[in-house]
C-alpha cells in the first residue's frame, strides 16, 4: 500500500473540499426558519439549552460555548442527564436547541415530551426536515449533506461540520442583533489575551522605572547609551520637565548615515523627533496598539492627566 506524502495529502484535500462544499450547500437551504431561530433566541427571557447525543452532543457543547461567549446565556445538557435529575435546569422562558442529524434519535425524542409539557420551544437542527424532531420543533435548521467526507461515508464528518457552521451562523446573526461590541466580548473573556487588551489600561503594562531620559544639549553618544539600556528603542527628551521630543534608534541610524563626519558632535536637539506620539496612562491597551499600527511605530510615550511623562509602552507589551 502506498503511504507516500502525495497520496496521504490527497485524502486531506478531498476532505477539505467535501466539507467546504457541504457548508456552501447550506446557503440555498436557508429560509425563514433561520431568522425564526435567531429571533427566538434573541427574545428569550431565560436560557438557551443545547442538547444532543453522541457526536451531535459534542458539537452542541461547542455551539453553546460560542453563544455564551457572545452574550447568549446558554449551556449544554445531555438528554440522558435530564432523565436523572437535571431536568430542573430547564424552566418556562427557556429555549432548547435539539441536535440530531437523523431527527429520530431515540434518547432525544424521549426528551421532547418533557419540553412540550413545560411549554419550552424547540429549535430543531437536523438533516431530515420530515423527521419527528422537525415535527415537534418551532423551527428546523436543515444541515443535510450529500455525503460524509469520510471515505467510507459512515463517520459524521461533513454533517458535524455543517452543524457547527449553522451554530456559528446563528452566533454571527445574534452578534448583529445584540449590537455586541468587542468590549462586551472581553467581559466574557477577562482572563484571555483579548480580554487583557480590551480591559487593561496602558498603565498596567507600561515601563515606569529607569526611563531613558535625555536633554536637548546631550551628545548623541550619551543618547545611544540611554537607548541601549532599555528595550523600548527610544529615549525621551525633557526640557524643564516638559516633553520636547524623542530620539529613536531610527533617528540615530539616519543621523549616522547622513552626517557621518560630525556624528559624535551632534546634540539631541539636532537629531530628535519633535511632537512624539503620546498616549494617556488610563487609555486601553487596544488604543495603544491601534496608534502604533497607524503610525508604524513600536513605542509610545505615556503621560498622566497633567501631560507629564510617566512611562513608555512598546508593541510587545500590548500583545
Amino acid at each position: 500500500m502506498d503511504f507516500s506524502t502525495d497520496i496521504i495529502n490527497q485524502y486531506a484535500v478531498k476532505c477539505f473540499k467535501d466539507e467546504a462544499q457541504a457548508i456552501l450547500d447550506l446557503i440555498p437551504r436557508l429560509d425563514d426558519n433561520f431568522s425564526k431561530a435567531a429571533k427566538l433566541i434573541y427574545e428569550c427571557k431565560g436560557k438557551l439549552i443545547v442538547t444532543g447525543v453522541g457526536k451531535s452532543g459534542h458539537v452542541g457543547e461547542k455551539i453553546a460555548a460560542t453563544l455564551a461567549s457572545l452574550g447568549t446565556p446558554s449551556f449544554f445538557l445531555d438528554p440522558l442527564d435530564a432523565y436523572h435529575g437535571d431536568l430542573g435546569m430547564i424552566a418556562t422562558g427557556d429555549v432548547v436547541m435539539a441536535i440530531s442529524y437523523s431527527g429520530n434519535t431515540d434518547e432525544l425524542l424521549r426528551f421532547i415530551p418533557l419540553l412540550i409539557d413545560r411549554n419550552v420551544p424547540i429549535i430543531g437542527v437536523s438533516g431530515n426536515p420530515d423527521s419527528l424532531l422537525a415535527q415537534y420543533s418551532f423551527c428546523t435548521l436543515n444541515i443535510a449533506v450529500d455525503h460524509e467526507a469520510d471515505p467510507l461515508n459512515l463517520a459524521p464528518t461533513s454533517s458535524t461540520t455543517t452543524t457547527m457552521a449553522m451554530g456559528d451562523a446563528l452566533a454571527c446573526a445574534l452578534v448583529y442583533m445584540r449590537n455586541f461590541k468587542p468590549s462586551d466580548f472581553a467581559q466574557f473573556h477577562p482572563g484571555g489575551s483579548l480580554g487583557k487588551k480590551l480591559l487593561s489600561t496602558v498603565k498596567s503594562s507600561m515601563v515606569s522605572e529607569n526611563l531613558p531620559i535625555v536633554k536637548l544639549d546631550d551628545k548623541v553618544s550619551d543618547t545611544i547609551i540611554a537607548i541601549s539600556q532599555t528595550k523600548q528603542g527610544i529615549a525621551v527628551v525633557l526640557e524643564k520637565g516638559e516633553i520636547a521630543g524623542v530620539v529613536t534608534d531610527g533617528d540615530v541610524r539616519r543621523a549616522m548615515q547622513n552626517r557621518r563626519q560630525e556624528f559624535f558632535e551632534l546634540t539631541v536637539n539636532e537629531i530628535m523627533s519633535a511632537n512624539p506620539k503620546i498616549i494617556k496612562e488610563d487609555a486601553k491597551l487596544t488604543d495603544a496598539e491601534k496608534l502604533m499600527r497607524k503610525f508604524n511605530i513600536h513605542s509610545l510615550v505615556v503621560v498622566n492627566e497633567h501631560h507629564k511623562l510617566v512611562g513608555l509602552i512598546d508593541a510587545f507589551s500590548c500583545m
